[in-house]
């Protein structure tokens, strides 16, 4: 256990408040020691790695023994390549069994279709494709790798810094002997960011080596590692709740969940006492231990983000136009807008991740298929009907609400038929053909009425004499294009002959989401709630900027969709924020690109289930709405309110990937406000020299937000560098609303999303309301402040 005061037990006593140290068994951790999946792995199997039908080389893949690296066997030397020799099960996305990546279906019928196997990882990285000796070989691999995800995902904090330690002592144990030397353990200290001075580091050394003979066996291995996990900070807050410095009673630890903004029952004070709480004596006389104490703040229970906000919790019966609704742009794309891949695999990744709205450019393809890719540039194509059986497969995996196709058509006519009767024949029921019945027909349906269901965005051709203005609706790509040319954008006397025309196959299926071309506010006033425009991010920030309350007014009753614009070539992503200040749902964002902005997005949609769909606060629905996004001084949407930040410290940080094996980061954390433009704001704390395994800065910052319901907090953590721009290590957005009060741990993401586990943030937060002086900082501790809970329904 984590804490100063636990006692390694005399070797051979059994009983109570006592224990046996044991090596770390990562396998047994994770409860697949006996796993037959998990076996096979460990043993390792031949299989055939393909790049292409001409590339194909046999390769061993193996299970390492920590239980989540998995090792594929290469004859390359490169440092680069030696990276790529292995993956870890947390970056897998998904496992896809048989011949179903393109690459594998290249292959066609010269392999058994069972034997297909391919690993789609998170972020960038090229998907695996792998041939197996047997189709029950590949079934073990491929259970055995989803089960050890579920497994690690589920771990303890605790059990995951055991997992975390166990990497490293077993990289850092050169001889393999299953004993430290000195000069080891100074390797070890090196690889986990920690740079402790010689003399320290040789006296707890020396401390831990019980039996005197220079090197830690098991136990004394452990004891030296929980001497390096220890956690002062946690033992502070301990110590200033118990009122006899030793253990917390029933009364003690209910003023703690009192001040944390919890249920502060006797029965859930019980409850946490039975549940972390291991020393069998304290939990009889219902106390908990600094241990227990220590196990329960590393819990999912002390997250900073609501676990009340990560199930659905909102009303889903509202009109579509009053979500947000998560949306990717050029969907297809893996990297730039001119020379990059297509592939139907960030599909998969942007449709696990919750996305609702994803994007088809379709064209004509050979043999009467349609295809798609970014037009008139170098990027590959994929089969239209690919993506479809993709979509199909994936579309409500991570959530149940519906999704939206949003189809840009460049195809002829007839391949526009073909289109629709793939989309009928792949999607089948889950495909939405027609109006739903009993509802509201000048009102949008809700997510839940559109439960399970697909929905086409795209041109829709009414009778003659009114198809005008649905069929002069310009493709965000068509305008994308003319804008890269340095052209405006043509008007629908200038459209080329195949995009004039519609398809009544394809038409037909579009039924709640019709493709139109913006006029004004007061055309579109006029016009029904079915009707959606596309808009470049220049435009909308000159409406919100311009006409901020109309275009509220707008988004209250239609959907807007936001595209990037045509010269970002390298799918960078513009700011998101300001395009849900002014109510726009379907912000589309360049899922494949990295950063800030997809932080951001991320954070959004964290809440409510990550289901994709999150309700817009009631100021961005009212119809006749004052809500001014430029302006939030005064009126709808102001309710300012103090938001403190303690950061006390971070743990387990990770170093840059191209650092050199003996650099330490100098990490810095940054506290960031994201909403309406009198809200955004951002904080720094000091850098620490050396230490990316425990620093401490105990550094309080204070921010006065005037749109709690519109803002995200960002925690971002960088490697201070005088010489260059500071490298990245970890960051964790969420919506302020989320955010819980008092003393928590902020989980830390990598750059694509992915967890940083267990690298993490300590920090205390109080909301309350504003002060005279709100933007003085004060490094007096929050003690016992009493704080609420930001949690509440919609």
């Amino acid at each position: 256990m984590l804490g100063h005061r636990k006692k390694a037990a005399p070797a051979g006593k059994n009983g109570a408040g006592t224990s046996r140290l044991k090596a770390i068994d990562p396998l047994r951790n994770l409860g697949v020691s006996e796993d037959e999946d998990v076996k096979r792995m460990l043993q390792g199997s031949s299989m055939v790695k393909v790049r292409s039908p001409r590339w194909q080389k046999r390769r061993t893949l193996k299970l390492l023994e920590d239980g989540v690296t998995v090792w594929c066997q290469s004859q390359k030397t490169s440092s680069r390549a030696k990276e790529q020799q292995s993956f870890s099960v947390l970056e897998v996305e998904c496992v896809r069994e048989g011949c179903q990546s393109e690459m594998l279906r290249q292959l066609g019928g010269s392999v058994p279709e069972g034997r297909g196997l391919t690993v789609v990882f998170k972020g960038p990285r090229k998907s695996l494709d792998l041939l197996c000796q047997s189709q029950e070989e590949a079934q073990h691999w491929a259970r055995g790798i989803r089960k050890l995800q579920g497994r690690v995902e589920n771990m303890s904090q605790k059990d995951k810094l055991d997992h975390w330690i166990h990497a490293y002592l077993s990289r850092a144990d050169q001889n393999h002997d299953d004993k430290m030397s000195y000069e080891e353990v100074q390797t070890l200290l090196q690889m986990i960011n920690i740079d402790l001075s010689d003399q320290y580091a040789r006296s707890l050394f020396q401390k831990c080596d019980r039996s005197a003979d220079s090197r830690l066996d098991h136990g004394e291995i452990e004891i030296f590692c929980r001497e390096l996990l220890r956690r002062p900070e946690l033992d502070t807050v301990f110590l200033r709740y118990s009122a006899n410095d030793s253990v917390l009673s029933t009364v003690d630890l209910r003023d703690f969940l009192k001040d944390q903004g919890e249920d502060a029952s006797l029965i859930h004070a019980q409850s946490l006492i039975l549940t972390y709480e291991l020393n069998e004596w304290a939990q009889k006389n219902q106390f908990m231990t600094p241990n227990g104490f220590t196990m329960y703040m590393l819990s999912k229970e002390n997250c900073v983000f609501n676990p009340e906000h990560a199930r659905v919790y909102q009303d889903m019966k509202h009109p579509l136009a009053h979500y947000f609704i998560s949306s990717s742009h050029n969907t297809y794309l893996t990297k730039d807008q001119l020379t990059g891949d297509s592939s139907i695999e960030p599909y998969i990744r942007a449709l696990n991740h919750g996305c609702r709205c994803v994007e088809l450019d379709c064209w004509d393809g050979d043999k009467g298929e349609p295809v798609i890719y970014h037009g008139h540039t170098l990027t590959s194509k994929i089969p239209f009907v690919q993506v479809i059986e993709v979509i199909n497969e994936y579309a409500f995996k991570a959530s149940p609400y519906p999704l939206i196709l949003s189809l840009e058509n460049h195809c002829s006519v007839e391949q526009q038929t073909v289109m629709a009767q793939q989309l009928r024949s792949i999607l089948g029921d889950k495909l939405l053909t027609k109006p739903l019945g009993g509802l509201d027909p000048h009102s949008l349906p809700s997510p839940e009425d559109l439960k399970g269901k697909i929905l086409v965005k795209g041109k829709k051709e009414h009778g003659a004499g009114e198809g005008s203005s649905s069929t002069s609706d310009l493709s965000s790509s068509d305008e994308e294009a003319s804008r890269t040319e340095g052209k405006h954008p043509s008007k629908k006397g200038d459209q080329k002959p195949s995009v004039s025309k519609l398809s009544p196959e394809l038409s037909e299926l579009v039924v709640y989401t019709c493709s139109v071309s913006f006029k004004s506010f007061e055309h579109a006033a006029r016009n029904p709630a079915t009707e959606l425009s596309s808009f470049s991010e220049s435009d909308a920030l000159r409406h919100i900027k311009d006409s901020g309350m109309y275009f509220v007014r707008h988004n209250s009753h239609q959907l807007s969709r936001i595209y990037p614009s045509g010269q970002r070539l390298q799918s960078s992503n513009y700011n998101p924020q300001e395009m849900w200040n002014g109510g726009c749902q379907i912000v589309a964002l360049n899922f494949q690109t990295p950063g800030e902005q997809m932080d951001l997005n991320q954070g959004r949609f964290l809440q409510n289930g990550q289901c994709g769909y999150m309700l817009k606060p009631p100021f961005l629905c009212q119809p006749g709405t004052t809500f001014n996004p430029e302006n939030v001084g005064g009126g709808p949407g102001h309710r300012p309110v103090l938001f403190t930040v303690r950061i006390i410290s971070a743990q387990q940080l990770p170093k840059p990937e191209w650092d050199k094996p003996s650099s330490i980061v100098d990490p810095q954390v940054w506290v960031e406000i994201h909403g309406a433009p009198i809200d955004n704001n951002k904080k720094k704390t000091q850098y620490i020299d050396n230490n990316g395994f425990n620093p401490q800065w105990d550094c309080t910052f204070n921010f006065t937000v005037h749109a709690p319901d519109l803002a995200l907090v960002r925690f971002m953590v960088e490697d201070h560098d005088f010489t260059s721009s500071n490298d990245f290590l970890g960051q964790y957005t969420l919506p302020f609303t989320s955010l819980r009060t008092g003393y928590r741990h902020v989980r830390l993401l990598k750059l694509d999303g992915s967890t940083l586990s267990p690298a993490s943030l300590f920090v205390h937060v109080t909301v309350g309301p504003c002060e005279s002086s709100p933007n003085k900082s004060s490094a007096k501790s929050p003690a016992r402040s009493p704080t609420k809970s930001l949690a509440k329904g919609p």
